[in-house]
Formats: C-alpha cells, sequence, structure tokens
C-alpha cells in the first residue's frame, strides 16, 4: 500500500526550541493514523507543517506525492482539515460557510445539496443552516466545522482533536459516519485525540514527546509494550508502598493519582502473590488489561489526558500553531 504521507527528519525550531525534532514516519494510503502525545508534544506543529500552513527548518514532508514546501496548492487540493481553533467565518450562515468551502475545494454542483443535507443532518445543524454563525454556541460552531472538513470528501482528512467539547452520542455518530466515508472513499484519516476510545479506531498509532517520535505500531502492539495487565493498587502509605513494591518484587510501580500501577504478563496469578507478599496497607486493588494510556505513561512519563502541562509549554504550542 503506498504512502499518502512521508516525512524524513522533519524539523521545526522557533528561536531556540525545537518543536519537531528529526521526525521521520509513514502514512499508508487507506489507514487511520493516530498521531498522539502528551500536551506539548508537537502534535499541531506538525500537522500544521503537512498541511502547508509552516515552513519546515529542515527535512521534508510529502502528502500525497507532493513536497509540502513546493507544491503547496497541490497539498491543499488533497486535503481536509479540522483544526482545534475555530476558523468560521460568524458574519455568514451556516450553509454559506459549506457552500463556500465547496466550491473552493471544487464539490460538483449536482452533488453539493445531497452533501450538505448529510454532513449537516451528520452533526444536527440541518435546522440551523440559514443562521448565522455568531448565533451559534461553541459547541455548534464545532460540530459545523466537522461538517465543513467532510464535505468535499477529502482523500486525506486531518482531524486535529476533532470531538473535543462534543457530548458521546455526538461523538459516536461522528465516526460512524467518519468510519462509512473512509469504507467508501478509500480516505486516509491523521487524526490527534485525547479520547482513548477514538485511538482504539486508529490503524496504527504513532507516539510523540517533545517532538520526537516514541514509537510507531498497532494499538495491540503498542499495548505489549507495558505488559499484559495493570494492577492498580490504593495503599495507605503510597512512597512506602512503592518502595517496597521496587525491593521485593523487583517491579517499577507508577503513581496515577492516589494510586500505584505495575504492569505484569499474567495478573491472575501474579495478583494473590503480591498481595500476601507486602506488609503496606493496601485499601483497594484493580486488575484490567493495558490501555494506549498504559503506553504513554512508560514512554514519556506522563498521561495522554495529563493536565499539568506546564505554563510554558502550553504557550509554546499555541505559538507554534499560530506561526509565532
Amino acid at each position: 500500500m503506498p504512502a499518502i504521507i512521508r516525512t524524513d527528519r522533519l524539523t521545526k525550531r522557533f528561536g531556540d526550541f525545537t518543536a519537531v525534532d528529526n521526525l521521520s514516519f509513514e502514512v499508508q494510503e487507506g489507514e487511520i493514523f493516530g498521531f498522539l502525545g502528551p500536551n506539548g508534544a508537537g502534535k499541531s506543529t506538525t500537522i500544521a507543517i503537512l498541511t502547508t500552513l509552516l515552513m519546515p527548518t529542515s527535512g521534508t514532508a510529502r502528502v500525497n506525492g507532493w513536497d509540502v514546501t513546493r507544491d503547496r496548492d497541490a497539498v491543499r487540493r488533497a486535503i481536509g482539515i479540522v483544526f482545534q481553533d475555530p476558523s468560521l467565518d460568524d458574519r455568514l450562515t451556516a450553509e454559506e460557510n459549506l457552500r463556500f468551502h465547496a466550491r473552493l475545494y471544487g464539490v460538483p454542483a449536482k452533488e453539493y445539496s445531497e452533501r450538505l443535507k448529510t454532513v449537516l443532518n451528520l452533526v444536527e445543524l440541518w435546522d440551523r443552516r440559514n443562521a448565522l454563525v455568531r448565533t451559534f454556541s461553541g459547541g455548534m460552531k464545532r460540530r459545523l466545522e466537522i461538517a465543513r472538513g467532510l464535505i468535499h470528501y477529502p482523500r486525506l482528512l486531518f482531524l486535529d482533536e476533532p470531538t473535543l467539547g462534543l457530548d458521546p452520542q455526538t461523538r459516536a455518530k461522528l465516526w460512524d459516519y467518519i468510519l462509512d466515508l473512509r469504507r467508501r472513499h478509500a480516505m486516509t484519516i491523521f487524526m490527534t485525540t485525547h479520547y482513548m476510545n477514538e485511538a482504539e479506531y486508529c490503524d496504527r498509532i504513532a507516539i510523540v514527546d517533545r517532538g520526537r517520535l516514541q514509537a510507531l505500531d498497532t494499538p495491540t502492539e503498542l499495548k505489549h509494550l507495558v505488559g499484559d495487565d495493570v494492577i492498580s493498587l490504593v495503599p495507605t502509605d503510597a512512597v512506602a508502598a512503592a518502595d517496597e513494591i521496587k525491593s521485593a518484587f523487583g517491579l517499577e510501580p507508577h503513581p496515577v493519582g492516589e494510586n500505584l500501577e505495575v504492569h505484569v504478563t499474567d495478573g491472575e496469578a501474579y495478583l494473590p502473590k503480591l498481595l500476601s507478599g507486602l506488609k503496606s496497607n493496601i485499601k483497594s486493588v484493580t486488575l484490567r488489561e493495558p490501555t494506549i494510556e498504559d503506553v504513554f505513561l512508560k514512554l514519556t512519563g506522563r498521561g495522554l489526558r495529563d493536565a499539568d502541562a506546564s505554563a510554558t509549554d502550553r504557550l509554546r504550542e499555541h505559538r507554534k500553531h499560530h506561526g509565532h
């Protein structure tokens, strides 16, 4: 299967700060490719380069066979984008926003009406199609942006936190439609998300942190990096319990809130041994299979939904995304 995205040592610097650091990967045509990482990892900067909104400092990137630096117009014709930041014209109606976008991307006139109704019904805005966008709530604007990104059935669709702020029911309906579009139009989807269930839709996932690629594989194979099972303990004294687990069992416990988590290959067999051998008081214990969140914790030391990114990281990510 040919690669629709290919980067080679892609790098972007802002002064002395390196946002994207020698990033090399390929996205195969027709796959759902997850590009995931903690806050400030360089995800939005990479997407901005791939969609021709930012110029790389060095390295190369090709999208649909076109160089993102030399062939910007050709790249743009092949892609659809749903970004985190709002980009609608709030002086126009919902339908006018979509009609303008459809004309820019050459949607055939005979297909426009049907596509308009389909995408607006999807995001439950058909009844508001003639309303000015400035009268919409934040959630309604988000749904309209998603409809706009889908209306021209792009060959490659970039989804940067596409369902952020949407309720679970709308998220599920949106993904049903995206998956159907992929099947019917052989669409490739390049996405970022903080929702675990959305990460599971991916055929492959690239994990990035501080601008560098940490791992790239299928969700199943990535989970194997952390072992087959996760034991989560709630001790009375987390520090003492962690020290005891390290010394007595040779395991490396990870603090997650008030919990301590350890990764083992056969949780059901190991759990009785662990509990009987611990002198520390344990208030509760659970056993589960690993998730993509566990992979993040192992590779980056932070969770996918890490809310503790520093103010500096957040500012840098904002400045990178806006090209400052």
